[in-house]
């Protein structure tokens, strides 16, 4: 991995005393929006676990055929939670090949690095009038949320497609100071399902660790020791409590599925498809679903 000018001037307010779950997944998929210390956690990762990069990219592919889909299903506003470094194909990207000049996208993220890339990518490749990016706390609905409304850029009493990529299985816990210590992730997603017009629609994909092989299991497992070590701890759910983050939305077909399996239809011929043996190998659980 080459490195950029990132390595002598980051962004204002990037910690880099340890690594960053944004940068690492960054790095899994190519980018060069991640630091050193990144690279020396993700390379112990994919030293025992190369097949790390290939579940990485096959999340990624999921939210390029997500988006397809919601944009042919006339979703033309796109709320991105957690939308990471722009790395391998932006949401705004995809739907403009479907409805070119009609979609708008704001990117939401807590990591300085991502927020940072983002708006300065979309000065060089986007619309500033129909694409943002907003640096804010998953954690704050009601403060997130006002953000998204002040860009102008998105008319938030019109249906949207919120996506959650690959960011619930990042352990959300309470601010700092406060007492509490649970797990925030189910209450924070039933604010946001709350949040959104009818006619919206929720994209979510979680890692699992029920009903994958004994090898992926072991892997998760070191994965999770090493990530809370790091100070970012994970957090796994069953198929079930995944499902139920949708909450009564109806679930589009085919269901809650590993991400390999969601519309595969979508896919275009530039879509590499990642070397893995089995969809389970793929850890993560994919889906979407329609708020009436």
């Amino acid at each position: 991995m080459t490195t950029t000018g990132n390595e002598r001037f980051p962004p204002a307010g990037v910690d880099l005393s340890r690594p960053s779950v944004a940068r690492i997944y960054d790095y899994f998929l190519g980018g060069d929006a991640n630091w050193e210390i990144d690279r020396q956690f993700a390379d112990k990762l994919l030293h025992e676990f190369p097949i790390l990069r290939p579940i990485a990219r096959s999340n990624r592919l999921f939210l390029h055929r997500l988006v397809r889909y919601l944009t042919k299903q006339g979703i033309r506003q796109f709320v991105d939670l957690g939308s990471g470094v722009p790395t391998m194909g932006h949401a705004h990207e995809v739907a403009e090949q479907v409805a070119p000049g009609q979609v708008r996208v704001a990117y939401v993220d807590h990591e300085p690095v991502a927020v940072a890339h983002s708006r300065s990518l979309l000065r060089q490749y986007g619309d500033e009038d129909r694409h943002t990016a907003i640096h804010a706390d998953l954690r704050d609905p009601a403060g997130l949320w006002e953000k998204i409304a002040e860009t102008g850029v998105i008319d938030l009493d019109e249906p949207v497609g919120l996506l959650m990529i690959a960011v619930l299985h990042i352990q959300q816990l309470p601010a700092p100071g406060s007492p509490a210590s649970e797990d925030l992730g189910p209450q924070l997603v039933r604010t946001y399902r709350d949040l959104i017009a009818p006619g919206s629609y929720l994209g979510i994909s979680h890692v699992t660790g029920e009903g994958i092989p004994p090898e992926s299991l072991a892997m998760l497992n070191r994965i999770k020791t090493m990530y809370a070590e790091s100070g970012s701890p994970v957090i796994w759910r069953t198929a079930r409590e995944i499902r139920e983050l949708f909450g009564d939305f109806r679930m589009v077909e085919p269901g809650l599925v590993w991400t390999p399996q969601w519309h595969p239809d979508e896919a275009t011929i530039t879509d590499e498809t990642p070397h893995l043996d089995d969809a389970k190998q793929s850890i993560v659980l994919a889906g979407a679903a329609r708020k009436e």
